[in-house]
């Protein structure tokens, strides 16, 4: 509802600007394929990212992994946590229209799926699948969820605004 009209008209260049050198972003792999820099590496402070990170964390890092670890096709060994490597899609969109068609999508089936948990499996615990929040509800991941998605979807209007900006007074 808010993030997505944000979304409208995001070039490729935007998507992939970087304000400052050293950036995050989503980059092409020595395989040709795409994947988000850093989510493995712990650096503090952590860099600056680009809008295509910033999606791609909500798209993949909110949605794709938590649908895959919870209601998944079967296309990842079920014994896998919700932040085995294995839920994450192998290769991500390297162009604007291309990343915002991946959120929604990705979006659509994580809500598609929660939308049909009734009270009893909204209290019940993640168990192994939540790894270290396996005591929590999956109604606590929801919740974070959402807060993920406003706090990055916030920081994609701040890109985009700065971007916008910069582009009229260089």
């Amino acid at each position: 509802m808010h993030l997505r009209p944000r979304l409208n008209g995001l070039t490729d260049e935007e998507y992939l600007w970087e304000p400052v050198a050293g950036c995050w972003s989503v980059r092409a792999g020595t395989d040709g394929r795409f994947r988000v820099d850093g989510p493995a590496t712990r650096v503090d402070p952590p860099p600056v990212t680009t809008i295509a990170w910033r999606m791609m964390h909500i798209a993949v890092g909110c949605f794709a992994i938590r649908s895959s670890a919870f209601f998944g096709d079967g296309s990842v060994p079920d014994d896998a946590d919700m932040f085995d490597p294995r839920h994450v899609p192998q290769d991500l969109p390297a162009t604007a229209a291309g990343g915002v068609a991946f959120l929604e999508a990705a979006y659509q089936q994580w809500h598609g799926h929660i939308s049909t948990l009734d009270e009893i499996a909204m209290r019940t615990p993640l168990g192994p699948k939540g790894a270290y929040f396996s005591a929590d509800p999956m109604a606590a991941l929801i919740a974070h969820i959402n807060r993920e998605t406003m706090h990055h979807g916030g920081e994609i209007g701040v890109l985009r605004d700065l971007y916008r900006h910069l582009g009229t007074t260089a």
